[in-house]
């Protein structure tokens, strides 16, 4: 039996590596967003500055990891056999939740999801032994923690309405002083703004990473005898503002006689104190529970007590942590925040929520959110009714951003936000955890930081008519993860217990397998999405003012989707003729990628034509048509598709043997004649070459109606399946819609292209 506890902790050893490395890559949206989204400093120094704060917090954390030793259950009423696999179900569960969010790009806290996975393990423990003893229900409160789960709950709640509204607050009246053009602003108004926010951080610094570590409770001669957590304590007001005065005074000689952008001075600060705090206080969260368990094994075998009657009082003591694996797992987070792609993903979807103007929106409006939208802008029609009009001229004009001429494709050339928001994200994230900290209130970094963005976000005028519905649906599905998280922690955590519970060494062994097994398959995923989406068939927008140029940019375009129709096409086919579901699943699924793609080449004219000057006006209309026509070559293929996977995924009679065999054909003759042919043309750009291909149109549509003909005679002759009927006619009818909407297209580049001409593009 020693051998399988020993087993058990190489295993939670391997598993807390692998916990830092997916809780890290979902944390560090935490303290890298502000940064990364205002664009004030270089990504590489963002990530120095952010390691050395993670580097330190690790390091001077407190090493005593309470939470998973005591906070949520009473270690003395289990056994060491019992509490062992309760660590093992936790860290099990942890893994795999958190790996799962980061994969959806979605920031979750690490504390929630940490706390119910111990509660749900510790609940379903405790029922099992109250189940063997015979015990009511009730008794389940001897166990557990139970007000712990209540004040996470609040927590969330709290962090999610104090969070939003006072970072919304914070950013108008910032925006009213500063405007957009806070660069010009007298120097001791930046001087000003900056010793609040410097003193901000600088307290926060304190209160949440200095506070809570090993050295805060020592004794200093310095402060009359009283330990720094003391101190820091009772000495609010006059370490605030003792803070301020200084760090005014260092912000205005920085700014006149060192010529330092202070707002990239907080940035840089503020980036530091948070990825400090993160490692000093989270670092519980991941390596906590291994720790609890190493200890606990040792206290177990020095005892001589069967691991099924020793009590685990001990958990209930004060054990600090060696600092060797403090620094270890300082350098597993460091590394991992260096290395991992899914940090930077779910980085971005906040990123993306927080952006001026439009971007890509990966959230679907819904009817919540548009409901919230209509009545924002309810509430802000009233205020206009009422607001003097000398007063709203005097607003808008503090809110007026600057003009900035660039391409939509180019929109990641710029900051997602200027550097006054991104430090008063900073700054208020701080503030509000230093309170939560010194009154204990149970407010989560995770949830303060994103809702604080938020809030900054809608005050700054970012999420517009064109997007505020998209945002605010974004918002409310990360919301609802955070319940989620809580929920499903603690079922599956409550799950898997249950489960080792029962089968031990060997449902451990089983439970492992299924964890690497679940984790590699995320991976490889993720890795496989990434690529597809950096893929080099991804359709490219035009920049070129003339026909000519746009001729020559899409010439990539127009071969890719050929190349693209005729794989969609012809696995339609081989998909019915197979009743292969699989393949006409995933061939439903690449006509709607196409469609897609197409669609935001759609949404990109509007950003064409302005860059366009007056005498390349015709250009737009070249692109127009371009794309309308792409256009009905997507829907044809999307609808292709689609029927094809209905009709075998309702369990339909397959086609009959002359149907597939002339479809066959069908695709054989369009291969040979229409798709191989464009696309050598469209690549080698040798588009003289285009008449060869339409004059073979009138074959083509000749063949297509030949066969819709002989279907029509089937029907009238044989028996023959209204379904099958039905399907066969669709397709044969979209074919004929497809080739028209080809031919078109190559009408189109065969009467518009001139060699003679060189091609002009938009000056950049």
């Amino acid at each position: 039996m020693d051998n399988l506890y020993i087993l058990m902790l190489a295993a939670l050893a391997v598993l807390a590596i692998a916990d830092l490395v997916v809780g890290v890559s979902n944390d560090a949206v935490n303290f890298l967003n502000s940064a990364i989204g205002s664009k004030a400093i270089s990504f590489k120094t963002i990530m120095i500055v952010a390691s050395i704060g993670i580097a330190m917090g690790a390091i001077f954390s407190s090493g005593m990891m309470e939470v998973a030793r005591k906070g949520i259950f009473n270690p003395g009423e289990f056994y060491f056999n019992e509490i062992m696999f309760i660590f093992m179900a936790v860290m099990i569960t942890d893994i795999l939740l958190l790996d799962f969010f980061n994969t959806l790009g979605m920031p979750t806290s690490t504390t929630v999801s940490i706390v119910f996975e111990l509660l749900g393990a510790s609940v379903a423990m405790a029922l099992i032994k109250i189940s063997n003893q015979g015990g009511a229900f009730s008794d389940v409160v001897q166990y557990i923690n139970t007000s712990k789960a209540a004040d996470i709950i609040f927590g969330i709640l709290l962090s999610v309405v104090v969070a939003f509204s006072i970072g919304a607050i914070v950013q108008w009246v910032s925006r009213i002083l500063l405007s957009y053009n806070f660069e010009k602003k007298p120097n001791w108004v930046s001087a000003v703004f900056g010793g609040i926010a410097t003193s901000s951080i600088t307290y926060f610094i304190l209160m949440k990473g200095i506070k809570g570590t090993a050295i805060a409770g020592e004794n200093l001669e310095i402060l009359g005898g009283q330990t720094i957590k003391d101190f820091l304590e009772t000495e609010v007001w006059s370490l605030i503002l003792v803070n301020l005065l200084i760090w005014s005074l260092i912000s205005y000689l920085l700014i006149s006689l060192a010529k330092i952008n202070i707002y990239k001075f907080i940035i840089v600060i503020g980036t530091f104190a948070l990825a400090l705090a993160f490692a000093g206080n989270d670092l519980v969260n991941f390596i906590g529970v291994p720790i609890a368990a190493w200890q606990s094994y040792e206290a177990w075998s020095m005892s001589g007590i069967p691991a099924a009657e020793f009590s685990m009082n001990i958990l209930a003591k004060k054990v600090p942590t060696p600092t060797f694996l403090l620094f270890v797992s300082g350098m597993v987070m460091v590394a991992t925040l260096w290395f991992s792609k899914k940090a930077r993903y779910v980085a971005d979807t906040e990123i993306n929520l927080a952006r001026e103007g439009e971007s890509k929106e990966r959230f679907n409006p819904n009817f919540l959110s548009r409901g919230i939208v209509r009545f924002a802008m309810s509430i802000s029609n009233y205020s206009q009714a009422i607001l003097p009009k000398t007063w709203q001229d005097k607003l808008d004009a503090q809110f007026q951003k600057p003009v900035i001429s660039l391409s939509k494709d180019k929109n990641f050339e710029l900051p997602a936000f200027d550097m006054v928001r991104a430090a008063v994200n900073l700054v208020v994230a701080g503030i509000l955890i230093s309170i939560a900290t010194s009154y204990k209130l149970p407010l989560s970094t995770t949830y303060v930081t994103f809702m604080v963005a938020m809030g900054t976000s809608l005050a700054d005028k970012a999420w517009g008519a064109e997007s505020a519905v998209y945002r605010v649906a974004g918002v409310l599905n990360v919301i609802g993860g955070w319940f989620g998280t809580a929920l499903i922690a603690f079922v599956a955590a409550g799950i898997i217990l249950t489960i080792i519970s029962i089968g031990q060494g060997t449902a451990i062994g089983v439970l492992l397998i299924l964890a690497i097994f679940l984790l590699a398959r995320n991976y490889v995923s993720y890795n496989k999405k990434s690529k597809e989406f950096q893929a080099e068939d991804s359709l490219r927008k035009a920049e070129s003012s003339s026909i000519q140029g746009v001729i020559e940019e899409s010439a990539n375009n127009i071969s890719n989707v050929i190349r693209r129709t005729q794989n969609i096409y012809s696995n339609a086919v081989t998909g019915l003729a197979k009743q292969d579901l699989e393949l006409l699943k995933k061939n439903k699924k690449q006509g709607a990628k196409l469609a897609d793609e197409i669609e935001d080449l759609r949404n990109h004219i509007f950003y064409f034509i302005k860059n366009l000057d007056e005498s390349s006006v015709r250009a737009s209309d070249f692109y127009i048509s371009t794309i309308t026509h792409l256009t009905d070559v997507s829907q044809s293929l999307d609808y292709i598709s689609k029927v094809s996977h209905k009709h075998i995924n309702n369990n339909h009679k397959k086609l009959k043997y002359n149907q597939l065999k002339e479809l066959k054909e069908l695709e054989n003759l369009f291969e040979e004649e229409l798709f191989t042919k464009t696309k050598v043309i469209f690549e080698n750009r040798n588009f003289n070459d285009i008449g060869k291909v339409l004059a073979v149109k009138p074959t083509l549509l000749k063949f297509v109606s030949e066969k819709i003909e002989t279907q029509v005679a089937r029907i009238r002759t044989e028996e023959t399946s209204p379904k099958n009927s039905t399907l066969y006619f669709s397709i044969l009818l979209e074919t004929r819609d497809l080739l028209n909407a080809i031919m078109t297209l190559l009408e189109l580049y065969y009467r518009s292209y001139d060699a003679d001409i060189t091609p002009a593009s938009v000056e950049e």
